[in-house]
């Protein structure tokens, strides 16, 4: 059980986190290249106008920040799938089928737990912007993220109304509660860049789930159909 699940964990995640890494380089990252150029002073926001107090031009391809970067991404993705397999074998065992197309349902689940949840209230940032305190921060997103993750549980595996109400109690607890936010809401960066990088970020974010979910019920239910006939025989 232990190798299915490693096995499928590294192809899944390896083939979500390259997709991811790449779209990321092309969508995300020129993105936050240019909120940096705000934040170090070589661009400066005046209300509705930007000028330039240094050359603004995008740094370029960096073979060793790029090629870091994907790296990242790979294994951040891999630990996902890990997660993700994992409770596809607990399902799985509950009576749950577990493939492809089933696979995109939890990846699906897998962006509003991780992103949409936490990102309701404390949306993806930009460098330069206000912030409150990071610790406070990370506490309150693993919070979420574990409570979101518990209600998506509840809402697929729950078989009454007590279990999906308690979903709907887990999603708005944290938002009712309300994450950190910083006394002053200013910053360098144009809002119009700091927009569009919470939009990409999902969007990317939601890409790269789905296709996670999907190679994840792949593989897992690859390594099922050898495990079967091995069981049989």
């Amino acid at each position: 059980m232990f190798t299915r699940l490693l096995t499928s964990a590294m192809f899944a995640g390896a083939a979500a986190g390259l997709i991811a890494a790449l779209l990321q380089l092309y969508f995300v990252q020129p993105v936050l290249l240019h909120a940096e150029l705000y934040e170090s002073g070589q661009l400066v926001h005046f209300g509705a106008e930007s000028t330039v107090s240094a050359h603004p031009d995008l740094p370029g391809f960096d073979p060793v920040r790029d090629v870091l970067s994907m790296i990242f991404t790979m294994l951040v993705y891999t630990g996902y799938s890990m997660i993700l397999i994992a409770l596809m074998a607990l399902a799985e065992s509950r009576g749950a089928v577990i493939d492809a197309r089933t696979g995109l349902v939890w990846g699906i689940a897998g962006f509003v737990t991780v992103h949409f949840a936490p990102g309701f209230t404390l949306a993806p940032e930009v460098p330069g912007v206000a912030a409150a305190d990071v610790y406070a921060r990370q506490i309150w997103w693993f919070a979420t993220v574990i409570a979101a993750a518990a209600a998506m549980w509840l809402i697929a595996f729950g078989r009454n109304w007590a279990a999906w109400a308690a979903a709907i109690v887990l999603l708005l607890a944290p938002h009712v509660i309300g994450a950190p936010e910083p006394d002053v809401l200013t910053g360098p960066v144009p809002t119009e860049i700091g927009a569009l990088f919470a939009a990409r970020a999902y969007g990317v974010g939601m890409m790269a789930w789905v296709m996670l979910g999907g190679f994840a019920g792949y593989f897992w239910s690859r390594e099922t159909v050898p495990a079967t006939r091995t069981q049989t025989a």
